[in-house]
Formats: C-alpha cells, sequence, structure tokens
C-alpha cells in the first residue's frame, strides 16, 4: 500500500513539462537522492525517481558537469553514486566541525592486515597467520571491525568451520574504490616495497 502512494505521489514521466526542463528535473531528482544518502545510492535505485528510458548515466554526467567547481563532487564508489565534499576542503572542515567520528584511524598493522583482507578475502584468522607468519591480535580484528571496514564473512570449508572475513562498502567508499577490481595490482605493490603482505 504505501509503495502505491509514493508511485502516485511521484511523476516520473513529467509529460506536462518541455523536453529540456523535464532533464533538468530529473537531475535535480538525483541529486536530492544524493544528497540525503549517506551511503553510495544503486543505478536501479536512482531510475525510480526518473521517466522510463532515461538515462541515468548521462542525468549523471550532466550533474556532474553541473557541480563542477562546488565544494563537493559526485562520485561511483561501492557499486553506486554518492555525494561527497571534495578532498581540497578537508582542512576546512576538520577547522570547522566536529568530524573526529566520520576519520578513520588505523594504525599501520592495521592497514596491513586491512589491506590482507581486501585482497585475499574471505579470510580466516589462520590464513592471516599464514599471510604474516605470527598470530594475528583479537584488538586488530576488532578495530576494523568497530570502524565498520570488515564484517564476519561466510564459515570457511575447513574442519570446524572457522569464520572469515571480507571488506564491507564502507572500505570501498573510504578507498575510493568501485569495486574490489579497483584495488590496484598486487605485484606493483610489491615491487614498490609496499604491501608485501598482500602480494603473497
Amino acid at each position: 500500500m504505501a509503495k502505491t502512494k509514493v508511485d502516485a505521489e511521484l511523476d516520473r514521466e513529467l509529460e506536462d513539462l518541455p523536453q529540456n526542463l523535464r532533464w533538468r528535473e530529473w537531475m535535480r531528482r538525483i541529486e536530492a537522492v544524493l544528497f540525503a544518502s549517506a551511503s553510495p545510492v544503486p543505478r536501479d535505485d536512482l531510475a525510480k525517481v526518473v521517466g522510463q528510458g532515461a538515462s541515468v548515466d548521462l542525468l549523471i554526467e550532466d550533474l556532474i558537469a553541473d557541480q563542477a567547481g562546488r565544494a563537493f563532487e559526485i562520485v561511483q564508489v561501492a557499486g553506486g553514486w554518492m555525494m561527497r565534499t571534495r578532498v581540497a576542503y578537508a582542512p576546512a572542515i576538520r577547522a570547522a566541525a566536529d568530524v573526529g567520528a566520520q576519520e578513520l584511524d588505523l594504525r599501520e598493522s592495521e592497514v596491513a592486515v586491512l589491506g590482507a583482507i581486501a585482497y585475499h578475502q574471505p579470510i580466516t584468522r589462520d590464513g592471516l597467520k599464514d599471510i604474516f607468519g605470527k598470530e594475528i591480535s583479537r584488538d586488530v580484528i576488532g578495530r576494523l571491525h568497530a570502524q565498520d571496514l570488515i564484517v564476519t564473512g561466510p564459515r570457511s570449508p575447513r574442519r570446524g568451520a572457522p569464520y572469515t572475513y571480507v571488506t564491507t562498502e564502507k572500505f570501498l567508499v573510504a578507498f575510493d574504490l568501485r569495486s574490489l577490481q579497483d584495488l590496484p595490482d598486487r605485484e606493483a605493490l610489491a615491487d614498490a616495497g609496499l604491501g608485501d603482505s598482500v602480494a603473497r
């Protein structure tokens, strides 16, 4: 019943408007959805606010061009689109606003473990031990969980069915990745002297 009410309230086609105004209204709708969302919005969800046959990709391209030079940007991350402040304005935001809870606070060891999980997921604690040659502290795993960068994944098919770890959507957003396929090449990281743990 609620969905029918929403459908009745939202005129997707806007047939009473000229084409140029219709396009502009669809752009603004997408902008409003992105502005209101704290997480990336998938293309299929954005398509729910525009007319049938309207290209969400072209609308987003026009919206990005329309926003050029503004303090915020529209980016594609974690399988969807989101609006965020441009990196250049991070110092101004930190100076004027309390964003402590939004910033990642990662130690070097946590970054290494997070990288290993990202490249080898789903991975068990024993898998991490094999990579690092030592047991990984429960505190490290706990801090990554607390910052919502990893979650418990499927149980391993091994004896005892230990839990595995996988990265989250927040991980993709925090590291500006559309998907895990956007992770840097492991061999290139190793050649550069970075990420020996992920190259294994």
